[in-house]
Parts: structure tokens; C-alpha cells; sequence
């Protein structure tokens, strides 16, 4: 019988990333991608409507003097939830853009599962957030900026590579990064 892959195999083939898939693909990319070479296409793609929305709900949370973070979560395109930071105006920690917007989609849906439905949110999540996420059985999750200091997918506790974590949605980080980058840069510049 053949031994299992060694664990610097599975490091390799990204298995103990929580990002690991969508790495996976890009190594399948067709080699004029993975060369530095551009394919004919235009130079940078629209965002998707739902990412455009969470941005445009970030700059309202900045507006409110919250952090600024922005989530939309659908179901086949249509969107059924969404929500900005609200820590300050709620008293609440809990209140996170990610947070709110399941809610949102829990009560319109009616189900506390979201399974099937994408969440598009301006910032990595962070680990309670992220929890949140794999307990609604969001299917794919789509963020913008990375957040090293307090994240919870790709940096700090990276809940979903987690033997503990019993969903692990589709992962698709830096979507919108650079806008959702700029808005939190501008807020806390602003307030240095």
C-alpha cells in the first residue's frame, strides 16, 4: 500500500491553506496567466454589483463614524441581506457588517442556513465573523481587503483550515481590495 501524501506535500498542493483552492485553480490557469504574460482582455474587470454595493455601504458605516466595512450577502444574484459596521450606533460588539447582513438574510430567508448564497465583504473577516459564516453555510465568500492585524480567514486564527470548523465555503479574497483598502486607510488616517 502507497504511504499518504507527506505534509510537505499537502502544504504544497495548498491543502493546508484556507485559500488552498482558489490557489489550486490559478496553478490550472492556462500558462499565459501564470507567466506575468496578459491575456487580450480589458485591463481590470468591473466588480461584481454585490462588491460595489458593500462598498458603497462601508462608505456609509465611515459616514456614521464606524469602521469602515460593508457586506452583502445573495441568492442567485439577487441580494437578500446586507449590512455595515454598527458597533457604535448599536452598543453592540457584535454588530459587524458580516454579521448584520446574515442576519438580514436569515430573517428575509427564513432559514438560519444560507446554504447556496455568496457574502461579499470589503475586509477579511475577522474569527467571530468568520464563524458566523460557517455556521449559516455561506457557500462562497468573497472579501476585499486582507486584514493581518485582526482577520480571521487567511491571517490570525484562520477558522476555516480549522479540524474544528465544520463548513468551509469557497474562499476568494482581494476582490475589491484596493477600494476597500482605501477607505480604511482614509478612516483611520483621518482620526490619527
Amino acid at each position: 500500500m502507497m504511504p499518504g501524501p507527506s505534509q510537505d506535500n499537502r502544504r504544497e498542493s495548498g491543502a493546508d491553506s484556507p485559500i488552498g483552492p482558489v490557489r489550486q485553480a490559478a496553478r490550472s490557469l492556462p500558462t499565459q496567466y501564470c507567466e506575468g504574460k496578459k491575456p487580450d482582455m480589458p485591463p481590470s474587470f468591473p466588480l461584481p454589483a454585490a462588491m460595489v454595493r458593500a462598498l458603497e455601504l462601508a462608505r456609509g458605516a465611515a459616514e456614521a463614524g464606524e469602521v469602515p466595512v460593508g457586506a452583502v450577502v445573495t441568492r442567485d444574484g439577487i441580494v437578500i441581506g446586507e449590512g455595515e459596521n454598527r458597533n457604535r450606533r448599536d452598543n453592540d460588539p457584535t454588530a459587524h457588517a458580516e454579521i448584520v447582513a446574515i442576519r438580514a438574510a436569515a430573517s428575509r430567508s427564513g432559514d438560519f442556513r444560507l446554504s447556496g448564497c455568496d457574502l461579499y465583504v470589503t475586509l477579511e473577516p475577522c474569527a467571530m465573523c468568520a464563524g458566523a459564516i460557517a455556521h449559516a453555510r455561506i457557500g462562497r465568500l468573497y472579501y476585499g481587503a486582507p486584514d493581518p492585524k485582526g482577520g480571521g480567514v487567511e491571517h490570525g486564527a484562520r477558522v476555516f483550515s480549522q479540524p474544528q470548523c465544520h463548513h468551509r465555503p469557497e474562499l476568494y479574497g482581494g476582490l475589491g481590495e484596493a477600494e476597500g483598502a482605501a477607505l480604511l486607510t482614509g478612516f483611520f488616517s483621518a482620526r490619527r
